[in-house]
């Protein structure tokens, strides 16, 4: 069990800048794979971005390659979503989520924080 905790949502113009901290409960360095979805009202939860445990291997919804970075610091333990040139496109709310080979097929999900970014 891990709890996953994000911060970093707010109102941006669009053209700015975020970045998205998750912050876990406990060590990630089980997790072999972390990362951030968003859904809008009325759509389902999408992947925007997944990274490995060791960082080595990054992965991108098309919609946010070259404008969204993924990362992770094991020692913190947070991993972090770096999000520049927003669109009023990408307004949702985040959800951090971490799988880990013991654990729920699914992963475990922070309570999600709301980006919006204004046109």
């Amino acid at each position: 069990q891990v709890q996953l905790v994000e911060s970093g949502g707010g109102l941006v113009q669009a053209g700015g800048s975020l970045r998205l901290s998750c912050a876990a409960s406990r060590s990630i360095f089980s997790f072999s794979v972390m990362g951030w979805y968003r859904q809008v009202p009325g759509k389902e939860r999408e992947l925007v971005a997944t990274i490995t445990h060791g960082g080595g291997s990054t992965n991108y919804a098309d919609s946010v390659k070259g404008r969204f970075t993924i990362s992770r610091d094991n020692a913190k333990p947070t991993v972090y979503l770096q999000m520049n040139s927003l669109k009023p496109d990408d307004t949702a709310v985040y959800y951090c989520n971490a799988k880990s080979v013991m654990g729920p097929a699914s992963g475990y999900w922070g309570q999600g924080t709301q980006d919006t970014v204004s046109s």
